[in-house]
């Protein structure tokens, strides 16, 4: 306590993309809690395999497994606006870790559903102080909760991210219902609206925010690079 702080205290790390497993060793010991985003390797897991960090690095991204390993806890996030609110597709990067060029980046860091599905309820949670008042379906409990179009630890892990919810409820009170016969929409699989023109530029936004002349890697071709 007089080394790290009060025990009451609750430091986040947030995303730890490229996270070595010593690092992962020193969240440990500093009783820091791993806020990671898995879903990374869905949209842009291939880009960094090949044109950023190399697939060895690529392969460690958000080290879910490494964390696990050593009994920790975690939550997962979206980090919109950079990608849409799909919780199901979070739940599937997190249990699968696989691409969109259908590799798996990672096949060590991967974790079963359960875990995943706590990663997004009970851990949270517990990162906010809320353990007793949200996280888990318990008397007492706030009553916010959905249901899903099929049960994920039953489906084949590769079909998580079609999953829909068709109700949610908040405390105790639907305010959401999906109308029968309407498909799901493509909308939240596609960060920056599908439009790679308009992803490309603002990479270039965020380096000219930084000083930097140029994007490390273009998403563009070479010759539409500007």
């Amino acid at each position: 306590e007089e080394k790290y702080g009060a025990p009451e205290s609750r430091p986040v790390l947030i995303h730890g993309q490229f996270l070595r497993e010593d690092q992962v060793d020193s969240l440990q010991e500093l009783g820091i809690f791993p806020s990671l985003f898995p879903m990374h390797t869905f949209y842009w897991g291939d880009w960094h395999r090949d044109r950023t960090v190399g697939p060895d690095n690529a392969d460690n991204i958000s080290p879910t497994g490494w964390v696990r390993e050593r009994g920790m806890m975690f939550s997962s996030h979206h980090d919109a606006p950079v990608a849409f609110p799909n919780s199901m597709r979070i739940l599937s990067a997190t249990v699968t870790r696989r691409t969109r060029s259908g590799d798996i980046l990672g096949p060590a860091q991967r974790v079963d559903v359960m875990t995943a599905l706590k990663a997004m309820t009970i851990w949270p949670a517990w990162q906010h102080f809320e353990e007793e008042e949200k996280g888990s379906i318990e008397a007492g409990k706030l009553a916010d909760f959905v249901i899903l179009s099929d049960d994920p630890t039953a489906v084949d892990p590769e079909t998580l991210a079609e999953l829909s919810v068709e109700v949610t409820i908040k405390e105790d009170a639907v305010i959401f219902e999906a109308e029968e016969g309407v498909q799901k929409t493509d909308l939240f699989d596609r960060p920056f609206l599908g439009d790679p023109a308009g992803a490309h530029l603002l990479l270039h936004a965020m380096n000219r925010g930084i000083g930097a002349e140029a994007p490390p890697a273009c998403l563009l071709a070479p010759e539409d690079c500007r």
